[in-house]
């Protein structure tokens, strides 16, 4: 069996939810070959990097995908580059609000995923799920995250593959909601799960 650490973030901004955690929370154990672990990320430029170290020490994962809450898209974003900066638009948890700081001093400027992004593409195209492959990952927490992530895939003797996806925001009331003629509806929790397992079916037959 293959292990998979997915991990999601707390809520933030005030929010009383987030769509990212809500999603990886309700992952199966297990999904074909894969076994998979989940864990809550604190939503923190602080905190946020030793959790998911921590955990993937714990797990010795053979994958590892992030998943992060990102409210202004409207699909599923496949996530190619981690980019070593943080600049905050809003703060954070901590009220942390950094503005252009490395994330790690001397390393290099950016890594790639190494997930198999086109395929992953493909797969969620081919199951009519809503998809984007992103250059542009942000530089709040979830870029934050997705760095550390390839840092320490990169200086990890025991390599795995590893990348983040973005997902739309979900709130329990958003059908409650009217939306204008032609516009896209908010993407249900459920085609959220089922995005997820795609990615680490994909990840984990290649």
């Amino acid at each position: 069996m293959l292990r998979a650490l997915v991990t999601g973030f707390e809520p933030f901004g005030g929010a009383s939810l987030n769509a990212s955690y809500e999603a990886v929370r309700r992952l199966p154990p297990r999904l074909g070959a894969l076994d998979i672990t989940t864990a809550q990320l604190p939503t923190s430029y602080a905190r946020s990097a030793a959790v998911l170290e921590r955990e993937i020490a714990r797990v010795e994962p053979a994958i590892v995908l992030c998943v992060g809450e990102a409210k202004e898209r409207t699909a599923l974003n496949i996530e190619r580059v981690a980019v070593n900066m943080q600049t905050a638009r809003i703060a954070d948890n901590d009220g942390a609000q950094p503005h252009n700081v490395q994330i790690v001093g001397g390393a290099p400027s950016a890594y790639f995923a190494t997930l198999p992004v086109t395929a992953i593409h493909e797969a969620l195209n081919g199951a009519g799920l809503p998809v984007v492959t992103s250059n542009n990952a942000g530089t709040f927490v979830c870029n934050h995250v997705f760095y550390t992530l390839m840092h320490c895939s990169a200086g990890n003797a025991e390599k795995f593959r590893a990348g983040f996806l973005h997902v739309p925001s979900w709130r329990k009331d958003s059908y409650e909601h009217e939306y204008e003629a032609g516009s896209a509806a908010p993407m249900t929790l459920d085609d959220i799960v089922r995005g997820i397992g795609i990615v680490l079916a994909t990840t984990a037959a290649r």
